[in-house]
């Protein structure tokens, strides 16, 4: 079976026709040239040694060489080979907010910047664990469902913003509610799902507090991270990336938001797992893994993949050797063709 792992360069072929139909114009050209000094067959005549065919080769070698380093550039792949993967690990699903409010720059450069920049060091830590994504504000919507592709999760991540999720507000209740849902249901209900919430809100519903009650049920266990202060601090508008005013209620009054840590610690408390307070100097995710480290891992199961052999290098070998033999092949007549009287070249 051969497949190629970048066909797109395979359109590079079209071209092969536009140089054959210059070889054939360079061909006729030189033709014509010759004519100008005088009769073109008495010239062939008098120039005995010269090949009337090796002009020819050399244009087919070219375009063979071509050919060839335009396949490899494809990468052909060919056969396969199967591999079973034994992993285990855990499910882990990171619940973000991304309300206005994690604009607020108390933690540099802002509350959400430093969330996304733990988040994507954590993925980069994973080795078998399946990773998820939500973001939430006033409701939660799933960024990225569990993965073990960690390279889709970081460029999701990355693009992750506060309009994200465009409901205003901090619903705590949606997105454990929706990490709820998304942990597959399994006959194991005790080991190997975790959820850790990052949120900066206040004022959440005590809906909150019993759905993590449910989720501490089947077996979820919660990690809260509570990012900027309880004492308040406005948040920022920019324009243009120069600052203009600070956000302010209907009233005009500059708005303080406040990090309300006793919800965030009942929650963690009730999931069996820890409260941490979001701080420039530490990586909050990083000691939530070594704890998950320490868990049991869940057997994840076997999984069967199939890799496809590259073959590439052989085509830039015959790519290359011909060109070599193309620079060394010289326009005159093979003696030894001479004398067994085939084609005179």
């Amino acid at each position: 079976m051969l497949r190629f792992a970048h066909e797109e360069y395979l359109y590079l072929l079209i071209s092969i026709p536009i140089m054959i139909g210059i070889a054939i114009l360079l061909y006729y050209y030189k033709k014509r040239l010759l004519s100008s000094f005088g009769d073109f067959a008495l010239l062939e005549k008098l120039s005995d040694t010269k090949s009337k065919y090796k002009y020819w080769i050399k244009v087919a070698l070219i375009i063979l060489s071509f050919v060839s380093l335009i396949i490899a550039l494809a990468n052909p792949r060919i056969g396969t080979r199967y591999e079973e993967v034994h992993r285990e690990g855990v499910d882990i699903i990171v619940a973000l907010d991304v309300s206005y409010s994690m604009k607020a720059e108390d933690l540099k450069p802002n509350r959400l910047e430093k969330a996304k920049h733990e988040f994507i060091s954590l993925i980069s830590r994973l080795r078998g664990d399946r990773i998820g994504l939500i973001v939430f504000a006033g409701e939660a919507y799933m960024q990225l469902p569990l993965t073990i592709d960690y390279s889709a999760a970081q460029l999701l991540t990355e693009v992750v913003d506060e309009n994200s999720a465009p409901v205003p507000g901090t619903s705590l209740q949606s997105a454990i509610e929706l990490a709820i849902k998304s942990f597959p249901s399994e006959e194991d209900q005790k080991i190997g799902k975790v959820l850790i919430l990052v949120t900066d809100g206040e004022d959440h519903d005590k809906e909150a507090v019993k759905l993590a009650h449910e989720a501490a049920s089947q077996g979820i266990v919660i990690y809260t991270i509570g990012l900027g202060s309880a004492s308040g601090v406005p948040i920022p508008i920019y324009r243009s990336g120069q600052q203009v005013d600070f956000k302010k209620d209907m009233d005009g009054n500059v708005v303080m938001t406040k990090l309300d840590e006793a919800t965030l610690r009942d929650i963690a408390k009730i999931g069996n797992g820890k409260y941490y307070h979001g701080s420039n100097s530490e990586d909050e995710l990083d000691l939530i893994y070594k704890d998950i480290l320490q868990m049991e891992k869940k057997d994840l199961g076997m999984k069967q993949f199939t890799q496809f052999e590259d073959r590439f290098q052989y085509f830039v070998a015959l790519g290359l050797l011909l060109l070599l033999i193309e620079f060394f092949l010289s326009e005159k007549k093979w003696k030894w063709f001479n004398k067994i009287n085939i084609f005179k070249a």
